[in-house]
């Protein structure tokens, strides 16, 4: 083994290298990863190869045990009388104390309750006129004869004297108007 290696100082563990890069950097907002390694290979200086992936591994786990408070893209160390910060979108409702009479009924299913199979089925309400409702039924037109001329018959007026459709425009009639003299 050569002499160099016997000589080098072994590096604090990360989670202490981080801790201290953050109170040195000393940021209002926190300081980024960027930042905090800068500050590690500046002082530390000999660091191993896979630096970038140690110290991601290392904040994120620092973030989710509660040491840091990841906070718009930056870290900082947590302040334990700080309230804690709130994040995007809605805050969830407080569930309140459950009392003891909802607890034994059965909870609420979603949708139309089912019908009483033994409920009494209501009765039809009359309108009186004895007619069927809404509008009644075309009658079917007669072959010939009955309705008018078979010339009616065969131009589909049904007898009434009348074209089918929508009327033409009546046409305004032209007057000539001479340019006097």
């Amino acid at each position: 083994m050569a002499a160099s290696e016997f000589n080098r100082s072994p590096l604090p563990p990360y989670p202490e290298m981080i801790m201290t890069a953050l109170e040195a950097l000393q940021e209002q907002n926190g300081s980024n990863k960027t930042t905090i390694s800068k500050y590690i290979e500046s002082k530390y200086g000999d660091l191993p190869a896979g630096h970038s992936q140690l110290l991601t591994h290392h904040l994120n786990r620092m973030k989710d045990t509660g040491k840091l408070v990841f906070w718009k893209n930056n870290y900082t160390i947590r302040n334990p009388n700080a309230p804690p910060r709130r994040g995007r979108g809605r805050p969830p409702k407080a569930k309140g104390p459950v009392l003891p009479a909802t607890v034994s009924s059965p909870m609420k299913t979603r949708g139309r309750p089912p019908k009483d199979p033994d409920a009494p089925k209501p009765m039809k309400a009359s309108t009186g006129s004895g007619r069927p409702r809404g509008r009644p039924r075309k009658m079917a037109k007669p072959a010939s004869g009955l309705g008018g001329s078979v010339e009616a018959a065969a131009s589909g007026t049904g007898g009434t004297g009348r074209p089918r459709g929508r009327p033409p425009k009546a046409k305004a009639s032209l007057t000539e108007v001479s340019v006097g003299n």
